[in-house]
C-alpha cells in the first residue's frame, strides 16, 4: 500500500491546502498538534477504561494492555457507558478548538468555522472485528452539506495495521457511492489507498466523500483517538450534529456533558452562529405534519423542539 503523502505542519505557510485537499480529499499533516497538548486527554481516556476494566489486571494502565475477555464496541451498552463518559471530557471538546486545529481548518473552509460539537473519543480493542469500520463516506452519517470535514488524530503513536486508519485518494470526487452498510473495497471508486504509521501530533484531514476505513489491530493494545468534524457555518448542517435525537429517553444531553467544565466559551457555542439546518425546521414541521403515524409525527415534533431550545440563534 502507499504512504500517506505527508505535509510538516512547520511548511503549511508554503503549502496550498485546499489544492491539496481537492486533488487528493485528504491531507495528513505531521506534528500539527503538541503532543503535551494530548497527554492530559489520553490520561483522561485510560482512566475510563481502566475503570471499565478493559486493561489486563496489575498491568501499568500507560502500557494500555487490553482485556480480550471485555471487548466491546458500540452500539454495546458497556461500550456506550465508556463512551458517554469521554464524550463529556472537557479536554476532548477542548482538543477540537485547539488554535492549531481551527487555524488549519480555516485555511481549508474559510473564516466562518462551525466546529461541530459532537467529537468521537474512540476507545478500540485489538484483534476485536466488531470495532472494524469497513469502508465508508462520513457524509452518509453527517448529512447537511457534504462540504465538511473530519479531522482524525491518535492520543499516541499507531504503527501501520495498529487499528490505524487508511484511505482512498481521489474518491471525494465520485459523489456518494453504493454502499450496502458499507462500500465494498474492490469497486470502490477513486485512486489508490494509502495509509501508514500515524503519530500523537499526526492528522488526517478528510472531505466527507472521500472513502476511508480503519484497520484491524494485532497489537495486544487498547487504541485511543479522536474524531472531530468541520465546515464553513455558511454551507447547511444537520440539526444531529447539535440536538441529541436520543435525549428525550435518557440519553446525552448538553447540560449533563457541561455539568463539571469550568470553560464556558467551550458550551453552546454554536447559538451565537446563523446556522443553517439542513433540514430547516420548516420542513420538519411539515414532516411532522404530513406523518402516517403518532410514532413519526412525535419523533419529529420533538426535533424541533429541542432545536427551538439548543439553537435559540436560528435564522432558517
Amino acid at each position: 500500500m502507499k504512504s500517506f503523502r505527508t505535509l510538516f505542519a512547520r511548511d503549511l505557510d508554503s503549502i496550498s491546502l485546499k489544492s491539496e485537499m481537492e486533488t487528493y480529499g485528504y491531507v495528513f499533516i505531521r506534528d500539527l498538534i503538541p503532543k503535551g497538548e494530548l497527554e492530559l486527554l489520553l490520561s483522561d481516556m485510560i482512566s475510563i477504561a481502566s475503570d471499565e476494566g478493559w486493561m489486563i489486571e496489575g498491568s501499568a494502565p500507560s502500557e494500555r494492555i487490553a482485556n480480550p475477555a471485555m471487548a466491546c464496541y458500540d452500539p454495546e451498552p458497556k461500550y456506550k457507558q465508556a463512551a458517554n463518559r469521554a464524550f463529556s471530557l472537557e479536554r476532548l471538546h477542548a482538543l477540537m478548538h485547539h488554535p492549531v486545529l481551527t487555524d488549519v481548518m480555516k485555511r481549508l473552509v474559510g473564516p466562518r468555522l462551525l466546529v461541530h460539537p459532537k467529537p468521537i473519543a474512540r476507545m478500540i480493542f485489538p484483534n476485536y472485528a466488531g470495532a472494524l469500520l469497513q469502508a465508508h463516506q462520513d457524509h452518509s452519517g453527517i448529512a447537511g452539506s457534504s462540504e465538511s470535514y473530519t479531522v482524525w488524530t491518535p492520543m499516541h503513536d499507531c504503527l501501520q495495521g495498529q487499528g490505524t486508519l487508511e484511505i482512498m485518494e481521489g474518491s471525494h470526487l465520485f459523489g456518494l457511492q453504493h454502499t450496502e452498510g458499507y462500500i465494498n473495497r474492490e469497486t470502490a471508486q477513486g485512486d489508490d489507498w494509502v495509509g501508514g504509521q500515524i503519530n500523537a501530533g499526526d492528522v488526517a484531514i478528510f472531505h466527507s466523500l472521500t472513502v476511508h476505513s480503519s484497520t484491524l489491530s494485532t497489537s495486544n493494545q487498547l487504541r485511543f483517538s479522536v474524531d472531530c468534524r468541520f465546515q464553513s457555518y455558511d454551507e447547511a448542517v444537520s440539526p444531529l450534529e447539535i440536538v441529541f435525537r436520543n435525549q428525550a429517553k435518557g440519553g446525552r444531553n448538553w447540560e449533563s456533558t457541561y455539568a463539571d467544565w469550568k470553560r464556558d466559551d467551550l458550551r453552546y457555542y454554536w447559538r451565537d452562529l446563523p446556522l443553517r439546518l439542513k433540514p430547516s425546521v420548516a420542513e420538519l414541521t411539515a414532516q411532522a405534519e404530513k406523518a402516517d403515524s403518532p410514532e413519526k409525527r412525535l419523533r419529529y415534533t420533538t426535533l424541533v423542539e429541542m432545536i427551538e431550545r439548543e439553537i435559540p440563534m436560528l435564522v432558517h
